[in-house]
């Protein structure tokens, strides 16, 4: 089954920040799809759909509220404008649709034909509608409503025009999906005030499990909350949290203990139309859990300690061996021991990433920019300044890919610093990139005089360039190439393919 950055690098040529938005849609649609009591499909242009191009679904999610409406897998299956109308006038027009439909559920053996709510969300990125969210639910179930179904319901609407609006997820909620409690788990709606109007059982049943004797709705949340809260530094957090909430900035997720019981809430703000409304607040009482997930824990903390290790063993071999380079007297045996601390140096970068990550996960920005000075400070052949910079995001890479990945940049940085300018010249290196759903290509350009005659990439016997292409053929499945500046200097420019290959 093909994932969403395979299919968007597929059949669309998204750019980067329209992919990691359709990745922080889809990370945080099981809480709309539970609370909208409908199932969600992700739709985008296959083409021009004004041009009468197809939509593909590149997502999907049922409820866990309700019975689904689509028992088939609809993932990478396409759609013309008379199977799905509502999706490609939302895609031209950028309005939220709202149509009835017959359609047929119950799944191979028990089929039967039920009228059907369709309603097509835009999905906005900036200023641009990049896709289509899909919203399917039973219309018989939207008849009668309990006093539960009617708060989620109407939680699940500000929501979807948030994501109308282009104003949720944000990129700070990425942190608050993992491990979130779910809408089934325990919802609180609040007012404007931050008063309870409506909570779940589940939510009163947790509550009660932290020391809560009374009922929730009609009281100050943060102020019930802080009472309860056995460590006196979390009630003051939880506090500042839904208190943040109120006022319209980020919620998050928080691990709070009471009484012996382990509660996790986390806080949405809920800005439909940009207008702030009273947030929710979802509640998991996980105590029995957290017994569970302690061994797991002392994995992950395992994990990352051995990569801390590793990054201080590699930055005991760059200063061994820099110690070295500074004694010997040979000047070729100097400059090899020196690009060596620069290599190791660069393993030991991303390995001192992984080992305060929990994901197994590399921003290749950060890492570059912490190598940066150290690129230019190791030229070994020029006594002038050498500016390098950055321009553009690389992105967020898996650990395996991270590595080679920033090597071959520290290797096509320090050839420019080293090969592109005359003893005594001042000069910039600049380090271009840009995602798209695809690929991630990167430009290190540079102002020096240039390639010598008749160079050729393939044949060259430097060291730094073999190890170049070796990592971006075998380790990355890119591809590099070295050619005159558009005005003076050179262009390295080298592509790498995202989506299936692994990077995001």
């Amino acid at each position: 089954m093909s994932t969403l950055s395979e299919l968007l690098a597929e059949h669309t040529d998204l750019p980067g920040l329209a992919v990691d938005h359709l990745q922080r849609v889809v990370g945080d649609w099981q809480l709309l799809a539970d609370l909208s009591f409908a199932d969600l499909l992700l739709w985008v242009g296959a083409g021009p759909v004004s041009e009468g191009a197809d939509v593909v679904c590149v997502a999907q999610i049922r409820p866990t509220t309700a019975p689904t409406v689509h028992h088939e897998d609809k993932v990478g299956s396409t759609a013309s404008r008379a199977d799905f109308p509502q999706v490609f006038e939302t895609l031209l027009t950028g309005a939220v649709v709202r149509t009835d439909t017959e359609m047929e559920v119950g799944g191979v053996y028990h089929p039967r034909p039920v009228h059907a709510v369709r309603e097509a969300i835009p999905v906005r990125c900036g200023e641009h509608v990049i896709a289509v969210l899909s919203r399917d639910s039973d219309l018989q179930r939207t008849r009668v409503r309990s006093t539960l179904e009617t708060a989620y319901v109407a939680c699940a609407d500000d929501l979807t025009q948030m994501i109308a609006d282009g104003s949720f997820p944000v990129a700070e909620d990425r942190a608050a999906t993992h491990s979130t409690p779910r809408a089934g788990d325990g919802f609180i709606r609040l007012d404007t005030a931050g008063i309870v109007v409506y909570a779940s059982p589940n939510a009163q049943s947790a509550y009660h499990r932290m020391g809560l004797q009374s009922d929730l709705v009609g009281q100050d949340l943060a102020v019930t909350t802080r009472s309860l809260i056995t460590d006196p530094f979390d009630a003051q957090e939880v506090v500042a949290d839904i208190q943040a909430a109120l006022a319209g900035r980020t919620g998050r997720r928080m691990e709070v203990e009471a009484r012996g019981a382990t509660v996790l809430l986390r806080t949405l703000v809920l800005r439909p139309g940009g207008e702030l409304a009273g947030p929710a607040v979802l509640v998991r009482d996980v105590t029995e859990v957290k017994r569970r997930d302690r061994a797991l824990l002392s994995k992950d903390a395992t994990i990352r300690e051995i990569h801390h290790r590793v990054k201080n063993n590699l930055q005991t071999v760059a200063a061994l061996l820099r110690l070295q380079a500074r004694r010997t007297e040979n000047p070729e045996a100097q400059v090899a021991l020196t690009e060596s601390v620069r290599r190791v140096t660069s393993i030991a970068s991303v390995h001192e990433m992984l080992s305060m990550s929990v994901d197994e996960e590399v921003d290749l920005d950060e890492v570059v920019d912490r190598l940066l000075p150290i690129m230019a400070d190791v030229a070994t052949v020029h006594t002038a300044r050498i500016t390098v910079r950055r321009a553009g995001s690389l992105g967020v890479f898996s650990a395996e890919r991270a590595t080679p990945l920033v090597m071959v940049l520290t290797e096509l940085v320090q050839n420019a610093i080293e090969h592109a300018f005359d003893a005594g010249q001042e000069g910039t290196v600049t380090i271009r990139s840009e995602r798209s759903a695809r690929w991630l290509d990167v430009i290190i350009s540079d102002d020096g005089r240039g390639l010598p005659p008749g160079f050729r990439l393939e044949s060259s016997d430097r060291l730094g360039l073999q190890i170049v292409r070796t990592l971006v053929t075998s380790e990355l499945g890119g591809s590099i190439g070295l050619h005159p500046g558009a005005d003076i200097g050179t262009d390295a420019v080298l592509r790498v393919p995202l989506g299936r290959r692994g990077g995001r």
